[in-house]
């Protein structure tokens, strides 16, 4: 992940979200999107934007394989946690998720209103 010195410090510090971010392809790259990496608090005026593309480094044969199967119809490419190596690296871990279809939706949805009822109901 190609990231800039205030976003490392952001990052060693915890300060990462991945609500509604995801994964995209702009002219053969693969770039995450609406990643949040707080402000360093400690930063002056060369502080980093909050939400921006950032560009994940993969090889070729990688690429070629996740754009394949993107290209299918329900197929998204999501970010799932972000982990610092031994030398200092901070990589992250992606995975190939599918939508739920509307009859998915439809029965989760059901399910959680029963669980609230019964919750309210006998007060747990």
């Amino acid at each position: 992940m190609v990231i800039s010195g205030t976003e490392v410090k952001s990052l060693r510090l915890g300060k990462a979200s991945f609500n509604d971010s995801y994964c995209h392809f702009n002219n053969g790259e693969l770039f995450v999107k609406s990643l949040h990496i707080a402000e360093y608090t400690f930063g002056t005026y060369n502080n980093h934007d909050t939400v921006r593309d950032r560009k994940l480094l993969l090889n070729k044969n990688e690429l070629r394989k996740l754009e394949a199967k993107t290209t299918e119809k329900g197929y998204s490419i999501i970010p799932l946690k972000i982990f610092l190596i031994e030398k200092g690296i901070f990589k992250m871990e992606i995975g190939l998720g599918k939508g739920k279809k509307l009859y998915d939706k439809r029965e989760t949805i059901k399910e959680r209103d029963t669980d609230r009822d019964i919750k309210r109901k006998y007060g747990i």
